[in-house]
């Protein structure tokens, strides 16, 4: 009887989990520069609904990322396999790469990671 007791207990604890996941976006740079980013920011009720209207979920934008000062974004996603980070440096001419990393991190965990001299991808299972 105890042991049904504790699982009913168990059960019932697993329920009450949140259905949300957070989510976060991590840029570092080895030198100091301007990268153009796209990010999810909510997720979509379907592909079809983002590729309908992709700027109602993501974002564009430019930012400049340092060393010790990365740009990081946080959001919450019930399917955490919607996230996407996609980076591009806008170094031109005779200028040094910039060593992009990204990371996405699942709850606190980070995921997925790359590092590339210019750009970097990081992105889960529904991209």
């Amino acid at each position: 009887m105890a042991a049904s007791a504790a699982f009913a207990f168990t059960h019932g604890t697993s329920a009450a989990e949140p259905a949300e996941h957070q989510v976060r976006y991590t840029l570092t740079s080895a030198a100091p520069y301007e990268f153009d980013l796209f990010y999810l920011t909510t997720q979509p009720a379907s592909m079809e609904a983002f590729n309908a209207d992709a700027y109602t979920y993501a974002k564009r934008e430019k930012v400049s990322v340092a060393p010790g000062a990365p740009w990081v974004f946080e959001t919450t996603l019930a399917d955490p396999q919607w996230a996407i980070l996609q980076v591009s440096s806008t170094t031109r001419g005779a200028v040094g790469a910039p060593g992009a990393h990204c990371d996405i991190a699942v709850d606190g965990e980070v995921v997925t990671q790359h590092d590339d001299p210019y750009n970097v991808r990081c992105q889960l299972s529904q991209w």
